[in-house]
């Protein structure tokens, strides 16, 4: 690439500049138009230092780290070299930046969106800011203030002053936070013209009548406010990071409700009588019958936002006041994550993944509904190698597509089940093998007769704890010797809501809680927790962790099952062994500060200890929430 006065330059990309492609007509203008951009001191940049030399300079990398950089370079001649730093964890997102305003002799400023002038933020499209990497912020005097994270582009900088006919200055942002101020401010527009939607609703004729037919419905969800309504709904609840969106009829409005990060919140109350459109509209979008209000029904939606395809899986249900509609989101960018994203500690995370590389056996990932499971088992098919394996799934329903594997849905009504589906998939040759669910016995029996026949089977069983998944299969119908022979491993795990980082506050412990945590053999006498904001949505909290419990079978433990595999027995071997439970596992995201005492206690409910234990009989719960919630929790 050249390099005009120090500073990077990239080729733009011809197209209209309003719609967010790269300017690129008048090559010359932009070369004769540079110099005005900046103007670089004496201490200015010369065109061979870049981020990393500013880095070092910094203090942030060493010398060492800086050689390695260097190294990757010559390997990767055509990679950025923020890229390279990235990838080798050297320095994070804050640090990178400041380096690059330091190259290029900038400001580098945090951007809050509540302190960006609306104004000139309006001076330019958001579809433009997201693709160029540039926003304006404020205006000073004559001159308009930019916020760019790729500050070398100066033909964008250039375009920029053209369209807003202004003088810019031009200082260094986080990447992130053009993001987090385009959501913030996008969502402002979209809430000040939702009232408008509402309002545009109330023209919508509803006619409250069971023999409504069909066309009339299809008419009222084909009109402008209600499309626009139904659109906000779904592209607010990506934004927000929800899982379900749940739009129930109540007896004078309508209450539409997300669940974020396994909590409900209510988002908004709206005019019952927009109720049979919204419905209506969603059916049609999900190629379910309109006409049909009495029964359930089930399907899907595929929907684009942001440039992402989102599946989306819809279940309504008749209620005494109308349909109930709830829609899973099944964003794949959330789920597709490597084991190191999903809050593994180390040593368990080591160990698992050894248990994913075994020719056979069975993995087992127990827990309730929403406790993560099926995230686990596709971050860990997503570290096997799809080229050189054979990898099969059989899911009840297909959640996300993966393309280095076979995936088959189940389909009930003409009769292919889990049992019928795996059959088949032992005659075509498979070297992994992922169950949904086990559900029943023969489902079961298929599953560890491929195990002993030198397959790998990854499936799902609903068991509080990891030792209790070995009763389960006893349960389920399958003998002990079989269950000894062929499982290898069990990973427990529940999910707890995250602090939120940015009201993240330290504050003494009670000496309730000081007490029950000292039964527990914890000493803390500070913890965190989150005071709630803007951020967070005033809970404190922001995004979750998985906790986890993994057991290992080993000599012990197959024994033990040809014996007595009681419950009891298994939790005492487990915790004789010294392994972590789920309760221990949460108490150390307590310590690293990720998560508060009552999200361990609400997931866990103590599973950690014994029954016979006396702390465990002295607890009171209501004692325990009031010496927390004491601490202005």
């Amino acid at each position: 690439m050249a390099r005009i006065f120090g500073f990077r330059l990239r080729e733009g990309r011809s197209g209209d500049s309003r719609t967010g492609a790269r300017p690129n007509d008048g090559f010359d203008e932009e070369i004769s138009g540079l110099s005005q951009l900046y103007s670089p001191g004496e201490d200015s940049v010369s065109a061979i230092r870049d981020v990393a030399d500013v880095l070092s300079e910094m203090g942030t990398i060493t010398s060492e780290q800086l050689s390695e950089i260097r190294r990757k370079q010559k390997v990767k001649p055509n990679c950025d070299v923020c890229q390279i730093i990235t990838e080798l964890h050297l320095a994070g997102e804050p640090d990178i930046s400041m380096a690059r305003a330091g190259l290029y002799g900038l400001e580098f400023r945090r951007i809050d969106p509540e302190k960006v002038d609306r104004d000139a933020f309006g001076s330019l499209g958001i579809d433009y800011i997201r693709n160029n990497r540039i926003m304006p912020i404020a205006f000073r005097d004559q001159t308009l203030v930019v916020a760019t994270s790729h500050p070398a582009d100066l033909f964008v900088i250039e375009d920029v002053k053209r369209q807003t006919r202004m003088n810019t200055e031009t200082i260094v942002c986080l990447d992130s936070d053009i993001d987090k101020v385009c959501d913030v401010l996008s969502d402002e527009r979209v809430n000040h013209n939702l009232d408008d939607i509402i309002n545009d609703m109330s023209d919508v004729e509803i006619v409250q009548d069971e023999r409504e037919d069909s066309e009339d419905l299809e008419k009222m969800a084909g009109q402008s406010p209600v499309i626009k309504f139904v659109n906000y709904l779904i592209s607010n609840a990506i934004r927000e990071g929800a899982s379900d969106i749940h739009i129930e009829p109540k007896e004078k409005f309508m209450k539409t409700r997300y669940r974020i990060d396994g909590v409900l919140f209510e988002m908004k109350q709206s005019p019952l009588k927009m109720h049979p459109a919204i419905v209506s509209r969603i059916k049609i979008m999900a190629n379910l019958d309109i006409s049909e209000r009495r029964l359930p029904q089930d399907g899907k939606i595929k929907v684009s936002v942001g440039g992402r395809a989102i599946d989306l899986r819809v279940s309504t249900l008749p209620t005494n006041h109308g349909e109930k509609v709830v829609i899973r989101v099944l964003d794949s960018q959330s789920v597709l994550r490597g084991l190191a994203q999903l809050g593994m500690e180390p040593d368990v995370m080591e160990t698992f993944g050894e248990q994913i590389v075994l020719p056979h056996g069975i993995l087992l990932v127990t827990g309730p509904t929403g406790s993560g499971k099926s995230t686990t088992l596709y971050s860990a098919l997503c570290q096997m190698d799809g080229d050189k394996l054979n990898i099969s799934t059989v899911e009840d329903p297909v959640e996300y597509e993966l393309g280095f594997c076979n995936q088959v849905q189940i389909n009930d009504k003409i009769g292919l089940d889990f049992a019928m589906s795996l059959r088949s998939l032992l005659r075509q040759d498979p070297d992994v093998i992922m169950i949904g669910e086990i559900r029943d016995n023969e489902t079961a029996r298929i599953a560890v007769q491929a195990a002993l026949t030198g397959h790998l089977v990854l499936s799902t069983l609903h068991t509080n704890d990891a030792t209790a998944s070995i009763p389960r299969l006893g349960d389920i119908g399958i003998e002990p010797y079989l269950i000894a022979a062929s499982l290898n491993a069990v990973l427990a795990q529940r999910l707890v809501r995250k602090i939120c980082p940015k009201c993240k506050q330290l504050y003494e412990v009670s000496q309730n809680v000081r007490k029950y945590l000292e039964k527990a053999g914890v000493q803390l006498d500070q913890m965190y927790h989150g005071a709630g904001c803007d951020n967070c949505r005033g809970s404190g909290y922001l995004g979750r962790a998985g906790i986890y419990e993994l057991l290992i079978l080993d000599e012990r433990f197959r024994d033990m099952i040809n014996k007595d595999p009681s419950v009891n027995n298994m939790r005492r071997v487990f915790h004789e062994s010294g392994r972590r439970t789920l309760y221990d596992d949460g108490i150390l995201k307590i310590k690293q500060g990720l998560t508060t005492i009552e999200e361990v206690l609400r997931v866990t409910e103590v599973y950690g200890k014994s029954e016979d234990e006396a702390f465990v009989e002295n607890i009171n719960p209501a004692e325990q929430a009031d010496g927390i919630t004491g601490l202005k929790i």
